[in-house]
C-alpha cells in the first residue's frame, strides 16, 4: 500500500510514492508545468503506478500542496507547501533546524520545532527577484542553461553587484553591466549573492544550524555557497531537493 504526495509548483509537477509500511519511497516523478495541470499530473501518476507494479487499489490516500493544489482533483485533500517541506525535510534530515526553500516564484525560510513541526517562517511571493525565476532570466540573457551557472559562478573572481530588488529592473540592471565589460561569469555569481542576500533579509535574526536547502534551485551549483556567506551558517543541500514537498505530502498522506 502506498500514499501519494503531488507538489503541484508554479514550474513543475513532482509525485512521490511512499510505502505506507516500509516507510519508503517507492518511486518519483516530474513533469514540466502546464495549462492541463490536473491531466498532467494524472498521467504522471499513472505512470509511476504501472512502473512499480502496482494498482490503483494499491493507493492509499493522496495530498496534494503547491502552488496548484486546488487544481489537483484526484487528492483526498491538500496541505500547505510549508507543512509539507517542512515534514519532508523532517524526514531526511530530523536534525534540521532551519529549511530554506527557493522554487520558480517564491522563497521561504522555515524556523523547524519539535518533531519537524513549524515554529515560524517568512515568505517572499512577491518579488520573482529572490526565486528561481530570477536565474532563468539570467540564463536566457547570457544565451547559456541553467545547468552552466553554477561553474560560471566558481569562476567568478569579483561578483557583480545586483542592487534592484525587481527581477525587470535587476535584467535592465544586467544588460547595463553587459555593456561596462563586467564578466558574464561575475554577474552570474553577483545573482546568486543578491538571492541568498534576500533569504538572509527574510531571517531577520540569527538562523539557527543545521540548516537544510531544498526546492528546484536547489539543485543549481554555487547556491549552496552563497547561502551559507549569506547566512553565517553552514548549509546542506537535501536529498532530492525537488521532491521534498512531495515527499512530506506523501509522509502525511500515510498517516
Amino acid at each position: 500500500m502506498v500514499s501519494v504526495g503531488v507538489d503541484a509548483g508554479s514550474r513543475a509537477i513532482k509525485i512521490v510514492l511512499f510505502d505506507v509500511d516500509s516507510r519508503e519511497v517507492v518511486a518519483s516523478g516530474i513533469v514540466a508545468q502546464g495549462v492541463q495541470c490536473n491531466d498532467l499530473a494524472n498521467d504522471l501518476l499513472r505512470d509511476l503506478i504501472e512502473r512499480s507494479g502496482l494498482g490503483t487499489g494499491d493507493i492509499h490516500r493522496v495530498i496534494a500542496t503547491g502552488y496548484a493544489r486546488n487544481m489537483i482533483d484526484f487528492a483526498d485533500t491538500t496541505v500547505t507547501e510549508i507543512t509539507c517541506h517542512a515534514r519532508g525535510v523532517y524526514h531526511v534530515a530530523p536534525d534540521a533546524a532551519t529549511v530554506v526553500e527557493i522554487g520558480g516564484q517564491d522563497s521561504k525560510l522555515l524556523r523547524l520545532g519539535r518533531n519537524g513541526g513549524v515554529r515560524d517562517f517568512s515568505m517572499n511571493d512577491r518579488c520573482a527577484a529572490g526565486t528561481g525565476r530570477f536565474l532563468e532570466v539570467v540564463a536566457d540573457r547570457l544565451g547559456v542553461v541553467l545547468d552552466q551557472l553554477g561553474p560560471m559562478a566558481a569562476r567568478s573572481q569579483t561578483p557583480a553587484s545586483i542592487s534592484s530588488t525587481c527581477i525587470v529592473f535587476a535584467e535592465t540592471e544586467i544588460i547595463g553591466l553587459l555593456s561596462t565589460g563586467i564578466s558574464p561569469d561575475d554577474i552570474v555569481a553577483g545573482v546568486q549573492n543578491s538571492i541568498a542576500t534576500r533569504i538572509a533579509a527574510m531571517a531577520g535574526r540569527k538562523v539557527a544550524a543545521p540548516v537544510v536547502f531544498t526546492g528546484g534551485v536547489a539543485i543549481v551549483p554555487g547556491m549552496d555557497r552563497a547561502l551559507e556567506s549569506a547566512l553565517g551558517r553552514p548549509v546542506s543541500i537535501a536529498p532530492n531537493p525537488q521532491f521534498t514537498g512531495a515527499l512530506g505530502a506523501a509522509i502525511i498522506a500515510a498517516a
